[in-house]
């Protein structure tokens, strides 16, 4: 089960050698005690946010005065008053500027000494920003130089079509490496990015584009997905009238696919930049500046804009890609996203402050061949290779006997974000990925912080599907319905004390901010989670606690059946919901993908309610087990519960924008009478 606390993976070598550790040493904390260093820095983050912003030499046009405010309580924290800086100067511009005396305009507040290769160093102009490539095997590749020109031609091209400081900026584009340039193009001028899943359709993406009141969108011709096209320059045709704030599309030539063209909104990328000279980027920006709105993945409702600022966005990502991944210069970083899911601007932010180069696909990750992921990784050397659990559950199931063929040799981490782990699919990423000598830092946090409440370090020992303890200087605990704190029991999982990601509300719908996250408990951001930790500190996810199912009232969390359900031979996918039920409030009803080979029948149905019964007592016993082809998955690989439920109920889903295979809904039975 997920809350066993035996050490799979014990860090020796380079992994007891980590910037984590270096940091570590510097305040006087012996570098492998990874408890004293979370407890220090949860207790006091002042100390934690002040000293570690020092080591990392981030830069400021003007430094902060006071570390934050929290005068208006934990809903509405204002961090590093006075201080002034900007993204795209700390990502691109210092890295490319080798003559020191160039960072007169910016500061640091104290200058650490030299220490080997963890004091963040400049790369120069000529070090690889990006590596990318897409299903169909082009690529391309970007220095810091490059990327750093042509986002500055990006912000003189929004200038120039009257975008101005704080205006906001759409992002509808597949994962190419000018959507980097789009990103941080937006952050030389002060613009805010809106990025958007490329998978979305024009009624999503009009919600979006109206909501934050876009000037102008980004996007191309076309996308590729296992070979298909995806019409976006139509999609965003067919809301671009309904966006009265939209003056301008650019497009990129991507697929040379035929579109329509308006000579009043359209704008060709290439034709546009080539002859115009990049702006400088503004250095005076306020730390509580928005750099992002990123609105959070649902089924139901408006969609919700978070807002994030150059000073406490960058500050989250830094230390996280600093400290948990240990990003070096050396280093090939690859997350399986998209720009429009959170963890697009996380890795490129995060990659390119530490000088790092960022591994971009565009495309699917078993296509054209069941083993294209492990090719890619592979011929483009990874050393960072961060994924969901569902995509994982994918790949064993399809690609298992081609892994021999690749050299993973690359590798010295395992990332993993998304949604629990069952513990076979957890092991076999563990021991067929990475030999059993590297370890999954498996990461939990939102859209809503840009970052993550829970991360492991290279420094700690795992446990298998575990998410290591708090994150650092993340005071987070885990709440019974009173908000008594809970040891060895599942409950809510909060935080208790102000972070500098943390979104300054939903954009437009203060209220709704405040409802979702401060009215469990007063003045304590409630995340929505199902969480425990154990004795030795060591914590594990169980899924969103909107998803609980209660029969005969127990509660119970999804991902706990559904990993019992992955537990069972036949089963390549499961989701588990609950159904209302006159007797026992609700019952359980769970819907399994089964292997290729595999055949359906009654009789295997049986078997299955039996394993899950065993496993979990009879009080769980599902009611029915249904075999379907797919099930519906937003982009990152998370499945989409609430969608099935409302599918399998009969009831009218408001918007399934989010769900990247639709299809799948159609094969969901609905509940029997």
């Amino acid at each position: 089960m997920m809350n066993n606390s035996s050490i799979i993976w014990r860090p020796q070598g380079e992994y007891l050698a980590s910037r984590v550790a270096d940091f570590a040493k510097r305040q006087d904390i012996d570098a492998q005690d990874w408890r004293a260093l979370i407890k220090r820095s949860t207790e006091d983050i002042e100390w934690f946010w002040n000293s570690f912003l020092t080591y990392a030499q981030m830069q400021w046009s003007m430094p902060y005065h006071t570390l934050f405010d929290q005068s208006k309580g934990l809903p509405w924290v204002n961090w590093f008053l006075g201080g002034n800086t900007n993204i795209s100067y700390n990502c691109l511009d210092w890295h490319i500027q080798l003559n020191e005396s160039a960072d007169q305009t910016f500061q640091n507040l104290e200058q650490p000494r030299p220490f080997r290769n963890f004091s963040r160093r400049k790369v120069g102009p000529e070090h690889l920003s990006s590596i990318w490539e897409n299903e169909s095997g082009q690529s391309r590749q970007l220095t810091y130089g490059e990327l750093n020109l042509l986002a500055g031609k990006v912000a003189a091209l929004l200038k120039q079509l009257g975008v101005n400081s704080g205006d906001a900026v759409g992002i509808y584009m597949p994962m190419v490496p000018e959507v980097l340039a789009m990103l941080f193009g937006c952050f030389k001028l002060g613009a805010v990015a809106v990025p958007v899943f490329s998978g979305f359709g024009p009624e999503a993406l009009a919600k979006r584009m109206q909501d934050a009141q876009a000037k102008v969108i980004f996007t191309a011709d076309g996308g590729k997905r296992r070979g298909k096209l995806l019409e976006l320059k139509k999609d965003v045709d067919q809301m671009r009238d309904t966006v009265r704030s939209l003056k301008h599309v650019v497009v990129l030539k991507y697929c040379d696919n035929k579109i329509d063209w308006s000579h009043e909104f359209d704008i060709w990328f290439d034709q546009a930049i080539e002859k115009i000279s990049p702006v400088a980027t503004q250095y005076d920006l306020s730390a509580e500046h928005p750099c992002l709105y990123l609105y959070t993945s649902g089924t139901t409702g408006k969609p919700k804009g978070t807002v994030h600022t150059h000073g406490g966005a960058m500050a989250q990502i830094v230390k996280e890609l600093g400290l948990v991944f240990d990003v070096q210069s050396t280093d090939r970083f690859f997350w399986l996203t998209d720009i429009g899911w959170m963890m697009g601007p996380w890795e490129m932010i995060g990659v390119l402050y530490w000088g790092g180069t960022l591994v971009m696909y565009d495309g699917a990750l078993d296509y054209p061949e069941p083993d294209r992921l492990w090719q890619f990784v592979a011929k483009h050397r990874v050393s960072t290779l961060g994924i969901s659990p569902t995509a994982i559950r994918i790949l064993k199931a399809e690609s298992d006997h081609l892994i021999s063929k690749h050299d993973l040799s690359s590798l010295k981490y395992l990332g993993s974000v998304g949604e629990p782990w069952d513990y076979e699919s957890y092991m076999w990423f563990f021991n067929r990925i990475g030999h059993g000598r590297l370890p999954i830092l498996n990461i939990s946090g939102g859209t809503e912080l840009i970052g993550c409440l829970l991360t492991p370090l290279p420094t700690m020992p795992l446990p298998a599907c575990s998410l290591g303890s708090k994150g650092l200087a993340m005071d987070v605990d885990v709440y019974d319905e009173g908000g008594t704190s809970l040891i060895n029991t599942i409950g809510h999982l909060v935080l208790k004390q102000p972070a500098p990601s943390l979104t300054r509300g939903f954009l437009g719908d203060r209220q709704r901010y405040l409802d979702t996250y401060f009215s469990r408990y007063q003045n304590i951001w409630y995340h929505g989670d199902w969480a425990m930790r154990n004795d030795d500190n060591y914590w594990f996810l169980y899924g969103r606690s909107d998803d609980t199912i209660k029969i005969s009232g127990k509660r119970i969390g999804p991902g706990e059946i559904e990993s019992v359900l992955m537990e069972h031979p036949v089963i390549k996918e499961a989701a588990a919901i609950g159904v209302p039920d006159e007797i026992k409030g609700e019952i359980l009803v769970c819907f399994v993908v089964l292997h290729r080979d595999v055949t359906e029948s009654v009789e295997l149905a049986q078997e299955i309610i039996k394993h899950v019964a065993t496993k979990c007592g009879a009080i769980v016993r599902p009611k029915w087990v249904y075999f379907v082809a797919a099930l519906p998955k937003t982009r990152s690989g998370k499945i989409v519960r609430g969608a099935i439920r409302k599918k399998h109920l009969g009831e009218s889903i408001v918007d399934i924008s989010s769900i990247e295979n639709p299809d799948a809904l159609q094969s969901i039975p609905k509940l029997k009478a």
